[in-house]
């Protein structure tokens, strides 16, 4: 920690009060907004549950049919909630027949928490 302030202070020594931006890493706005609403869609308790159903099947999908038991809610209010996790990339649907099957997005999962993990690495 003492050699990181020696740097940022060695580098401003010139009188700028801090590090330009450039070299400041960070998120760009594109994967900073496309992060933004993975963890908006996340952020609802019937959403976060519906993920974790979907996640947890023994077939890795789960028919729309089969979600709302599990909740208590009506196939309007899952499918609304489900569609914000497809619009999120977070799941994939796949209509058959009548009904709407979901997957978790390969990788989508993994993308979340390497963000995460890389915000904990820069603090």
């Amino acid at each position: 920690m003492a050699e990181a302030l020696a740097e940022v202070a060695e580098k401003t020594a010139d009188g700028a009060c801090c590090l330009p931006s450039a070299e400041t890493p960070g998120l760009s706005a594109a994967d900073s907004a496309v992060l933004a609403a993975r963890f908006k869609a996340l952020a609802d308790p019937n959403r976060l549950r519906l993920l974790s159903l979907v996640a947890a099947g023994d077939s890795g999908e789960a028919c729309v049919c089969d979600l709302t038991g599990p909740l208590d809610l009506g196939q309007p209010t899952v499918s609304h909630h489900l569609k914000i996790l497809v619009d999120a990339g977070l799941l994939a649907r796949e209509k058959r027949g009548v009904w709407a099957y979901y997957s978790v997005v390969p990788g989508a999962l993994d993308d979340l928490a390497g963000a995460l993990g890389a915000f904990g690495a820069n603090a």
